[in-house]
């Protein structure tokens, strides 16, 4: 996200670079080189999931015809794969290839979220007040706070992956690092630390709803959604610093073979002075704004019976509020944006507001494409059977291991981990997984509570590395913009620390927590009271 007129149009929502000999490496050595190397070599994305939908396709057929199944632990029926290369499913995938597009969650979410944020960047608010942030913190708490905001974005469900990464881009620019890096450290603490927050998000509650069903059919208490509150807390932190870390280590050095790096140092001097009057002036005013509307907003949904809050329960955790907080999020870009702009005379009209989000839709217009073939991706392979059966079949290899301990949930992770990468549904995988390992777990006096943080760890930590991931176009898109030239394998090498060092600390946090018996939240504890 960066000035218009230099970078307008670029945003391919994939990288056109793969096709060119042009094609832009990091320096990298040892498994990283041979990532970004192969991953290089990728087709276009476009090209890339129309190749998979048809290998799905043909080997639904295969397992069809040899009546490969599965025995769902849910409700002891067989899940037997379908052949997709049938009348009726030709049938079916011709009448559905539209409604799986316009109905495609992500699709919407980024539209929605981009209009508001493209006004506030253009305008220049977003740009001034990260320009502020940047120079008034110490970098030291700036990359910690930007991968602690990453993973917290998750209370708005997916919105943290679509309004962080660019927000970094520019915070890093302002710092004069490069804004590739920024993409990268943002989209990585949205995904690799989807599940951590300091708060109770929809995935507490929608984990804790199939852990509860699981947990009274076997005579156990049920699982609430702070049942894993404690741990994510200090998971968010630790999150925090080790993505600092890894941004520091890995990233911010590798980026420097990107276009524009050379430049930063200047455009970071250049933009040290302090604020202009009218941007001290449009800033006055925009914060008046922001306030008020948050005032609002707070009368939406913090008194007992307000509006926002679930109409049945009451409750804030789940709400119309946190279901709708897209909405909510993009007028709180766009009208601080539009009052800054007409405050500094960057919006003269109303209609410049209009073309500030009209430019924004023209640069995702390759990620609408992409978004195209990804809905029929996702809706082939769920018709197939194959992510359930793969997903059993994981979790049923694990059962028969016979191992316990810390080796136990070290591979429990591991499992879910990889099959993160082919089925991205993380509430459709503890579908699965719940019923064999909770009961399993529970033999051995460990806690629903303690076997849904396991795989809560497992389930976010590929995310960042998996192409199959409906944001990571996004990414690609994002990045074009600064550098066609960086190919699918280099962000994928880029990602792969964050993966696997975070990984790491994760596990040895919950090994902390395993050797000293503590609360994983709140009432809830490793071993079955």
């Amino acid at each position: 996200m960066t000035n218009d007129k230099d970078k307008s149009g670029q945003a391919s929502g994939g990288n056109d670079c793969n096709n060119s000999e042009e094609t832009i490496t990091t320096g990298s050595k040892g498994l990283l080189r041979w990532v970004e190397k192969m991953g290089n070599k990728l087709p276009h994305p476009f090209w890339l999931f129309a190749w998979i939908c048809i290998i799905i396709v043909v080997l639904s057929a295969i397992t069809s015809y040899f009546n490969v199944s599965a025995i769902d632990p849910a409700t002891d029926e067989d899940v037997f794969a379908q052949n997709l290369i049938s009348g009726e499913s030709l049938r079916n995938f011709v009448e559905s290839m539209v409604r799986n597009f316009a109905h495609f969650a992500p699709f919407g979410l980024v539209l929605v979220m981009l209009m508001g944020v493209s006004v506030a960047e253009r305008s220049g608010f977003l740009t001034v007040v990260l320009r502020t942030i940047a120079f008034s913190v110490p970098k030291k708490i700036v990359l910690p706070v930007i991968f602690i905001i990453g993973a917290c974005g998750n209370i708005g469900s997916d919105a943290g992956i679509v309004i962080v990464p660019p927000i970094a881009a520019l915070i890093f620019s302002q710092m004069g690092l490069h804004p590739i890096a920024g993409l990268v450290a943002g989209y990585a603490g949205a995904t690799a630390g989807f599940t951590a927050n300091f708060l109770i998000a929809g995935t507490d509650v929608l984990l804790a709803g199939i852990s509860t069903e699981v947990a009274e059919a076997q005579g156990l208490a049920e699982v609430s959604p702070t049942a894993n509150w404690y741990f994510m807390i200090i998971s968010t932190i630790m999150l925090g610093f080790a993505g600092a870390f890894i941004v520091r280590r890995f990233t911010i050095p590798r980026c420097k073979a990107f276009t524009g790096a050379d430049h930063l140092d200047t455009e970071f001097q250049e933009h040290a002075s302090k604020l202009k009057p009218e941007e001290k002036k449009g800033l006055k005013r925009a914060g008046f704004v922001v306030l008020f509307y948050i005032i609002i907003i707070a009368a939406l949904v913090v008194p007992p019976g307000a509006p926002l809050r679930d109409p049945v329960e009451g409750t804030i955790v789940p709400s119309p509020f946190l279901r709708g907080l897209v909405p909510v999020l993009f007028l709180l870009f766009a009208l601080p944006g539009y009052v800054y702009g007409k405050a500094t005379g960057t919006i003269k009209t109303s209609n410049d507001a209009l073309k500030f989000m009209e430019q924004g839709m023209k640069e995702l217009s390759g990620y609408i494409v992409l978004m195209f073939i990804i809905a029929q991706f996702i809706f082939l392979f769920g018709q197939s059977n194959l992510d359930t059966i793969l997903a059993i079949s994981g979790a049923k290899f694990l059962q028969n291991t016979g191992i316990e301990g810390p080796l136990l949930f070290t591979l429990f992770m591991i499992i879910v981990a990889i099959l993160n990468i082919f089925m991205g549904s993380g509430s459709a995988k503890w579908a699965v997984f719940a019923p064999i390992f909770i009961p399993m777990l529970a033999r051995l006096e460990f806690s629903p509570a303690f076997v849904q943080l396991m795989y809560r760890i497992g389930d976010s930590i590929t995310n960042a590395i998996t192409p199959l991931y409906p944001y990571f176009p996004l990414l690609l898109g994002w990045i074009s913009k600064y550098d066609k030239r960086v190919g699918i394998g280099t962000v994928i090498s880029l990602l792969i620390p964050y993966a696997v060092i975070l990984f790491i600390m994760w596990t040895i946090l919950l090994f902390i927590w395993y050797a000293f018996n503590l609360p994983v939240g709140v009432g809830e504890f490793i071993y079955i009271n």
